[in-house]
C-alpha cells in the first residue's frame, strides 16, 4: 500500500499564511474613513449617523467629495491585499485578502470598532476575479435604484456574488466570498432590525449638514 504525501509542507507554509494573514489585517485595519471625516473636520463617524466607520457613513456626514475618497480607500485595501498576495500564490491570495478584510471590520486602532466591510469585499474581489466586481456593481447598482437603500444594495450584491463565483467555477473565491458574506450581513444586523422597523436612513447625494 502506497501513501500518498500530503501536498502542503505544513511546516514551510505556515509562516507564510500567518504572514499573509498579518499583512492583510495591518493593511485593512487602516481606518481611511475614520481619518477621512477628521481631517475634513466632519467629527467622529462613530458618532454621527449609523456610527459606522465606513464609506457610507462618510458620504452622509462629509457629502460626495468624501464619501468618494472613502469608498475608494477601502476598496483599495481589500484590492492590493489581495492583488499583492497573489505574487506567492492564490492560496496567500485568498488569505491576505481575507485578513483586510477582517482588519477593516475590526480595526485594533479604533478598539475593534470598525466597517461593514462591503468596500473592502469589492476590491478583494476585483482584484481575483474582475467579473465578480462588475457583477457586483450591476447588483447593487439595480437594488440601490430600487430600494434607495445601500443597506438592501450592499445584502443583495454580497449574497449574488458567491453564486456567481461558483457558476463560473471559481470555486475558491466562491468559498471564500460566502464565508465574508456571512460577515457582512452579521454586521448589517443594526440595519436590518431599522428595515423592519422602517427607520432606515435613504440614500442621500446631498450633504444633509450643507447650509
Amino acid at each position: 500500500m502506497t501513501i500518498m504525501p500530503d501536498p502542503i509542507n505544513w511546516s514551510l507554509a505556515i509562516p507564510y499564511y500567518a504572514a499573509a494573514l498579518a499583512g492583510g489585517y495591518a493593511l485593512g485595519a487602516i481606518p481611511v474613513s475614520f481619518i477621512l471625516a477628521k481631517i475634513t473636520g466632519h467629527g467622529d463617524l462613530r458618532q454621527i449617523g449609523s456610527g459606522n466607520v465606513g464609506a457610507t457613513n462618510a458620504l452622509r456626514a462629509g457629502g460626495k467629495l468624501i464619501g468618494a475618497f472613502a469608498l475608494a480607500g477601502d476598496f483599495a485595501k481589500g484590492f492590493l491585499a489581495a492583488l499583492i498576495g497573489n505574487l506567492w500564490g492564490p492560496d496567500i491570495a485568498i488569505i491576505a485578502a481575507a485578513g483586510a478584510f477582517f482588519g477593516h471590520l475590526f480595526p485594533i486602532w479604533l478598539k475593534f470598532q470598525g466597517g461593514k466591510g462591503v468596500a473592502v469585499y469589492i476590491g478583494i474581489i476585483a482584484a481575483l476575479y474582475p467579473p465578480l466586481a462588475l457583477l457586483f456593481a450591476a447588483v447593487w447598482s439595480a437594488a440601490a435604484i430600487i430600494s434607495r437603500y445601500s443597506s438592501v444594495a450592499s445584502l443583495a450584491a454580497t449574497l449574488a456574488t458567491p453564486a456567481a463565483a461558483a457558476f463560473w467555477n471559481q470555486w475558491q473565491i466562491a468559498e471564500l466570498t460566502f464565508f465574508l458574506a456571512l460577515w457582512t450581513w452579521a454586521k448589517h444586523a443594526g440595519n436590518i432590525q431599522r428595515l423592519m422597523r422602517g427607520t432606515e436612513p435613504k440614500i442621500q447625494l446631498k450633504n444633509p449638514n450643507a447650509p
